[in-house]
């Protein structure tokens, strides 16, 4: 997909020779999803890895926090200008983002996020890693449209299995029938 024009942030841009692993998945998550982008997000913090993310409610979030708590770095990619924290009520984990990582965008100031900024977000969140970690997704999500971005640009992906029965592992399940990694 089409490159940003440029990118707008705050705090700094991710360092090129780490390792960046994002790690996406449902707003609405499971304590099993959670959990394990959670330890997953601890264990690329303590190797010295970013993680990337949307700091979106839900995985993302939970993914942010848990590196930045264990002492890493994580980059947050908006869909809205850099100054606009979206979601509000995380509005503490963007200030974190901004002394501990960053907070990119390719929109300009003043932009207020809408939802088409979202699914075009997501083609940094993948542009900015070297592998995408899919944690929880339905059939059609945002998580889906990362992983696909990825796969455009020659990354490497890899899902989480979770049970038959769950909405939220059905994109990831669909990911795996695909070709993507077992998490």
């Amino acid at each position: 997909q089409d490159a940003p024009h440029g990118l707008f942030y705050r705090g700094e841009l991710p360092d090129e020779k780490r390792p960046a692993v994002a790690i996406v998945g449902s707003r609405v998550c499971t304590h099993y999803g959670r959990q394990i982008a959670e330890q997953l997000a601890e264990q690329i913090a303590f190797a010295g890895g970013i993680v990337i993310s949307g700091a979106a409610y839900g995985i993302d979030g939970a993914a942010q926090w848990k590196a930045l708590e264990a002492g890493g770095t994580s980059c947050a990619i908006v869909g809205s200008s850099v100054e606009i924290y979206y979601p509000k009520k995380h509005s503490g984990l963007f200030q974190r983002l901004e002394q501990e990582g960053g907070v990119i965008s390719e929109f300009p100031p003043g932009t207020q996020p809408i939802r088409t900024h979202f699914p075009m977000r997501n083609r940094i969140i993948s542009g900015l890693a070297d592998v995408v970690l899919v944690m929880e997704a339905r059939k059609r999500s945002g998580s889906l449209i990362t992983a696909y971005f990825a796969l455009e640009q020659g990354k490497d992906v890899y899902a989480l299995p979770g049970p038959v029965t769950s909405d939220l592992s059905r994109g990831c399940h669909q990911l795996i029938r695909q070709g993507a990694g077992i998490l």
